[in-house]
């Protein structure tokens, strides 16, 4: 390898090649690495050509480095923001009204399903 890559680094690297599972990313003239399609962005990715062409210049972040076999993997989740969801789901629920409706656990639901067995069964007794 020509330049010393390591764990940790964030470098810049150009796309080489695109496959269905991954992207080949140059990092300079004798070093290249693959980030998975897992690592290209945050959440579901069905098609890297949707997030990436031959010629980008990206920002990767080095996960792992196998000088024995030349391998480096990279990703291009790694830097970037994770997105922020948990925020806006909880703003976009509406309160439950009707709190014997929805999902209860069965501790909850226990003592209901006890009494409606015994109104049952008292009404098969007269």
């Amino acid at each position: 390898m020509a330049i010393k890559v390591e764990t940790g680094q964030i470098l810049e690297g150009k796309v080489t090649g695109i496959q269905p599972y991954g992207a080949f990313i140059a990092l300079d003239e004798e070093t290249q690495g693959l980030v998975h399609i897992s690592e290209i962005t945050h959440g579901f990715v069905k098609d890297i050509n949707d997030y990436l062409s031959v010629g980008d210049v990206v920002k990767v972040k080095v996960l792992s480095v196998d000088e024995e076999n030349n391998k480096v993997s990279l990703s291009i989740r790694a830097t970037q923001e994770p997105p922020k969801k948990a925020a806006a789901k909880k703003t976009q629920t509406a309160p439950q009204t009707n709190p014997s409706s929805g999902f209860n656990t069965l501790k909850e639901k226990l003592e209901e399903w006890i009494e409606q067995s015994m109104e049952r069964e008292n009404t098969f007794r007269k």
